[in-house]
């Protein structure tokens, strides 16, 4: 699928049916999966579909391993700090064709540090959905130099030391995007909430189940 296949407009993230997964290697033994679930965001497709642009932001409490203890200390002080940076952003700057596939160029910004970031995107399919809306798939992948995602961990001495943390292959760790995309004019159903048409891709609760 071509991005010039999507109608010009907004085109919002369906967080309900999108997450974002990254995968650690934990002391360069063993591989470490989590997901953030809160995300937000929208492409906004131009007429001229490589001026397009792509907003989102990720809820850092929303983080999930598996573990609750690891949970626990991610979002704390030591790392993610999520009291204190609450969320993490990312805002496309450049989008250009690669094969089949985009390369978007964006920044992100984790912990009120902003790094330029490449993400594939791949669009994989275009469906209606039963309530009339039009649904599109896509996934997004990038690799994140641990170099440049450097975290100040404080010891129970007091002393503080900068960290690491976040490791695969050496010296990058991944991140996955599988999001759908919700068009304008469209109708879904989330959370046993119907929620009704629109007309500038934001969504407007009604009732049903």
């Amino acid at each position: 699928m071509s991005l010039t296949q999507l109608t010009a407009g907004t085109w919002n993230i369906d967080a309900s049916h999108s997450t974002i997964g990254f995968v650690a290697r934990h002391l360069m033994v063993t591989k470490v999966r989590g997901r953030f679930a809160g995300v937000e965001g929208a492409i906004e497709i131009a007429a001229d579909h490589l001026q397009s642009t792509v907003s989102a932001t990720v809820q850092t409490s929303t983080l999930s391993t598996g573990d609750a203890q690891r949970d626990g200390h991610v979002t704390s002080a030591d790392f993610l700090d999520v009291e204190k940076f609450p969320t993490m952003t990312f805002a496309s700057t450049s989008v250009r064709p690669d094969g089949d596939e985009y390369t978007l160029t964006g920044d992100l910004t984790i912990k009120g540090v902003t790094r330029s970031v490449d993400f594939d995107v791949e669009f994989v399919g275009v469906a209606s959905d039963p309530w009339g809306g039009t649904r599109v798939g896509f996934t997004a992948e990038a690799e994140i130099n641990r170099k440049e995602s450097t975290l100040t961990i404080v010891k129970p001495d007091g002393k503080r030391t900068v960290i690491r943390p976040f490791r695969i292959d050496g010296d990058r760790f991944a991140c996955t995007i599988d999001g759908e995309l919700l068009g304008r004019e469209a109708t879904l159903r989330a959370g046993g909430v119907a929620i009704g048409t629109v007309a500038d891709g934001t969504a407007e609760a009604g009732d049903g189940t």
